[in-house]
């Protein structure tokens, strides 16, 4: 087991103590990181003791310690998946070389690029959510999202770690700024267009969780495979705690959909009016959710031909999803892949080389998972004997980035007029008065065991404990 010392000021798993210079730098980054979780951290939280879960290794089962800790003195550290001597690469031009644990210069500024990117998501998100816990429907949720926020605090470390270890003054230079941008800031925006999206109740939040975080999970298993082994150590470990992110976002969506369905066999109706008087958020208005938020994903993954994604897995910076279960030669030379374009008033396929088409190859990876969970939802509807079902819209459907980028089309994928787009946009996508309705619901339930009426209690607490458990005491 690869045990962490907390004794240390930044614990670590990566002999930050040998590198005095190092640990210097990161110990005069810290204090600009707590003065940015105070000034923009979870909300009205600083002297709540909340149920966490901590890293104490790096193995699979490491990171399950619990104990009641005040956020603000959360120990944010390092930590790194243990490495393998003997690893080599498996992908690109470079396939079957040693991988790389110092920078190749010609590499460094797309690394860097790379880094940037990821760790810009992680305070993003935080600044997303930093309002929610003024709303939470139960002191569980209230828990898991601050256990997600703590999280994405420590994956912001880990982007840091690399920044200042292995880029010089520009990493330096990299890492401040990554606490200087804003998410929504119309003149210091967050990097990708999802982050500076308002995540303003929680449905849009367990939305966020369920898809946006998944889209994490693809990232940073492509990132799992690079050639250079500090990024692809720091992106396994930070994948143990992704998945728990994507946990409360599914297991909150269907708890939702979980108390509609009762409501609407309490009530034998699936009038809108009626079940949102009954104060739970209608089937459709749940659909509309799930159609924005994926679609403001799904371009999360880029351009669908890119010459950057190429030069990515050319030069073995980045893999594909699980590339080495991959049958084929890991090279791509000559192999194509279909990606879609409109012309002439059509949703047409056409060939493009595989390198420039992994964006859209990584995009349909995650496709099919995030399918998978919508189906699940399904079942929670079909167990409830009600006959309404959930799915994902066409990837085409309201795509801001690549050759679909402003295409008009409907959720089953009808290429549309101007005007035919203006008149159904609100039955598509959440309008201004579903989102009043949302938050028309959100209240804080702070009393342990208790629940808001939209949404079902969880079939089992964190770590096992009861439902009256008191997961965040407020002092």
């Amino acid at each position: 087991m690869a045990a962490i010392n907390y004794s240390e000021k930044i614990p670590n798993n990566v002999n930050l103590g040998e590198d005095r210079a190092l640990q210097r730098a990161l110990e005069q980054w810290q204090p600009q990181f707590i003065n940015w979780w105070d000034d923009i951290g979870p909300a009205d939280s600083a002297n709540s003791e909340v149920y966490l879960r901590t890293a104490i290794s790096v193995d699979p089962q490491g990171w399950a310690h619990f104990s009641h800790v005040k956020m603000r003195d959360y120990r944010w550290g390092i930590f790194l998946h243990p490495g393998d001597s003997e690893r080599r690469i498996h992908f690109g031009d470079h396939k079957g070389e040693k991988v790389w644990n110092e920078v190749p210069g010609e590499y460094r500024a797309n690394l860097r690029r790379i880094i940037v990117t990821q760790g810009d998501t992680e305070p993003a998100s935080v600044e997303q959510q930093r309002h929610l816990g003024l709303t939470a429907p139960s002191l569980y949720d209230l828990r898991n999202l601050y256990q997600i926020n703590v999280e994405e605090g420590r994956h912001l470390w880990a982007m840091v770690y690399l920044l200042h270890k292995h880029f010089g003054r520009d990493g330096r230079e990299e890492a401040e700024a990554l606490l200087v941008r804003r998410s929504g800031d119309e003149n210091n925006p967050r990097i990708l267009g999802a982050f500076n999206e308002a995540t303003p109740d929680w449905l849009s939040f367990f939305m966020f969780t369920y898809f946006t975080d998944r889209d994490g999970k693809f990232q940073l298993c492509a990132l799992a495979e690079s050639a250079f082994e500090p990024l692809a150590r720091t992106t396994r470990f930070m994948l143990t705690e992704e998945a728990h992110h994507m946990f409360v976002g599914e297991s909150g969506i269907a708890r939702i959909i979980q108390r509609t369905a009762q409501r609407m066999n309490e009530l034998k109706t699936d009038d809108v009016g009626r079940l949102r008087a009954a104060g739970v958020i209608d089937l459709p208005t749940i659909q509309r959710y799930i159609n924005f938020h994926y679609s403001v994903t799904i371009d999360l993954f880029g351009a669908d031909e890119s010459s950057n994604a190429a030069t990515f897995y050319n030069t073995g910076l980045k893999g594909r999803y699980e590339e080495a279960k991959r049958a084929d030669d890991h090279m791509l030379q000559g192999q194509t892949y279909k990606v879609l374009e409109a012309r002439d008033g059509q949703l047409v396929e056409k060939d493009v080389p595989m390198r420039n088409a992994l964006n859209e190859v990584l995009r349909d990876d995650y496709i099919k998972d995030s399918v998978a969970g919508v189906e699940r939802w399904n079942r929670v509807l079909e167990k409830a004997g009600i006959s309404f079902r959930l799915r994902v819209p066409h990837k085409a459907f309201h795509r801001q980035i690549g050759a679909l980028s402003g295409v008009k089309l409907s959720p089953d994928g009808q290429l549309l007029s101007d005007a035919q787009w203006n008149a159904n946009a609100d039955a598509w996508l959440p309008s201004p008065q579903d989102r009043a309705f949302v938050a028309s619901l959100m209240g804080p339930v702070v009393e342990p065991g208790k629940f808001a009426n939209w949404i079902a209690p969880p079939a089992m607490g964190v770590n096992r404990q009861s439902a009256d458990f008191d997961y965040v005491r407020f002092n």
